[in-house]
C-alpha cells in the first residue's frame, strides 16, 4: 500500500499522524510508537484505501533498529455515530487489530469489539498507554483518549465531545448539561491549558483557548 500523505506531529518516541476524510472532515488518527512499532488508530471513519496509506506512512515513523516495521495493535471508535465507523469493517479485516469502544455505545457499532471502556480505565499498548475518558452527552458512551508524553503536552482526541468553539451536538437539554459537565469536571478541570486538543472533525485547538468560554457555552446551551 502507497503511504498517504498525512499531517504528523513528533512526540519523541511516538508520532500521532492524522488525515481528513469523507465530505464530512472526519480525523482518523495513527498513533505509532518508534521503539516498537506498535500503532493506534483512533476512527476509522471512511475510506478504507486512504486510512491504509495512513498505516503505511506511520510505518516509516519506526526507528530502524525496531523489528516490527509497524502494527496496527488496536483500533477504538470514540462513539457509535455513523460517521466514524464506516471503514472500520474493512481496517479491521486487513489487519489483526483488535477493536474497542466505550462500553455503553458497542451495542450500536455494527461491526464487533473485542472489549470495550469505561471512564478511567487505561489502554495499554506495546511502548505506550492512553487514560480514557468517559464524555457522555454526545452518545452515551462517547471516549476521549489522553496521551501524556514524558516531555510536553497532553494530547487528547476528543471524537465528536469537544471542539474547537464548544461541545459537540446533543440532542436534548439534559445531554448537553450532562456532556458540558463530563468536559468540564474530566478534562478541563484535570488537564492544563497548553493540552492538546484532537476532535473528530476539524482543525486542533488547546484547552487554554477555550477555558475562558465555557460559562459562555453553558448559557447558551450548545
Amino acid at each position: 500500500m502507497m503511504a498517504t500523505a498525512t499531517n504528523s506531529l513528533d512526540l519523541g518516541d511516538l508520532t500521532i499522524r492524522h488525515i481528513s476524510v469523507s465530505s464530512m472532515d472526519n480525523n482518523v488518527y495513527l498513533m505509532t510508537c518508534r521503539s516498537t512499532g506498535t500503532q493506534l488508530l483512533i476512527d476509522a471513519a471512511d475510506d478504507p484505501d486512504a486510512i491504509s496509506g495512513l498505516v503505511a506512512a506511520g510505518q516509516h515513523d519506526v526507528r530502524s533498529s525496531c523489528t516490527s516495521c509497524g502494527n496496527v495493535q488496536l483500533i477504538v471508535t470514540t462513539h457509535s455515530h455513523w460517521d466514524h465507523v464506516r471503514a472500520l469493517a474493512e481496517i479491521k479485516s486487513r489487519s489483526e487489530a483488535l477493536t474497542a469502544c466505550g462500553s455503553a455505545d458497542e451495542a450500536d457499532i455494527n461491526v464487533p469489539m473485542d472489549f470495550t471502556f469505561e471512564d478511567g480505565d487505561t489502554a495499554d499498548l506495546d511502548g505506550f498507554s492512553l487514560d480514557v475518558i468517559g464524555l457522555r452527552g454526545h452518545t452515551p458512551g462517547s471516549i476521549a483518549l489522553a496521551y501524556t508524553p514524558e516531555d510536553g503536552p497532553v494530547h487528547i482526541f476528543t471524537g465528536d465531545s469537544l471542539f474547537p468553539g464548544g461541545v459537540g451536538k446533543t440532542g436534548s437539554d439534559a445531554a448537553f448539561r450532562q456532556l458540558l459537565s463530563d468536559v468540564t469536571t474530566r478534562i478541563f478541570d484535570v488537564y492544563d491549558d497548553d493540552t492538546v486538543i484532537l476532535p473528530g472533525h476539524g482543525a486542533s485547538t488547546t484547552l487554554g483557548a477555550e477555558r475562558p468560554h465555557l460559562e459562555e457555552w453553558r448559557e447558551r446551551g450548545w
